[in-house]
């Protein structure tokens, strides 16, 4: 069985690669971490993805349009935010969000959650 490839988009690096390292620890391949809206967008479009894990700020851009181009290519992807919910917009409205710092567990949930 191949693992799943999960695109990390996160423009703090000790955060991404503690993301990286919960999601290489579930059994994952992490495609990323892309740090900035323009390779993150060139990622989503791309690349072979089952699902996402978006930063919802990348340097003072929001991640909405990666977010645009995995819901059109039918990719399911969460948002984490140090900003919880308050920080979508109403388009994302009922997304899986999670709170930053985040906890393996939940983490996982999640995921199981989109599968």
């Amino acid at each position: 069985m191949t693992a799943l490839r999960v695109l990390l988009v996160e423009d703090e690096m000790l955060i991404a690669m503690d993301m990286e390292d919960m999601l290489v620890a579930m059994g994952y391949v992490v495609v990323g971490p892309a740090m900035r809206l323009q390779k993150a967008v060139e990622k989503a479009r791309v690349e072979n993805l089952d699902l996402a894990v978006l930063d919802v700020n990348l340097a003072g851009e929001r991640s909405f349009p990666v977010a645009e181009v995995l819901r059109e290519r039918g990719i399911p992807f969460i948002f984490a935010t140090g900003y919880g919910t308050a920080a979508l917009t109403e388009e994302f409205e009922g997304t899986i969000t999670l709170q930053k710092p985040v906890d393996p567990g939940q983490l996982r949930a999640a995921i199981a959650l989109l599968r």
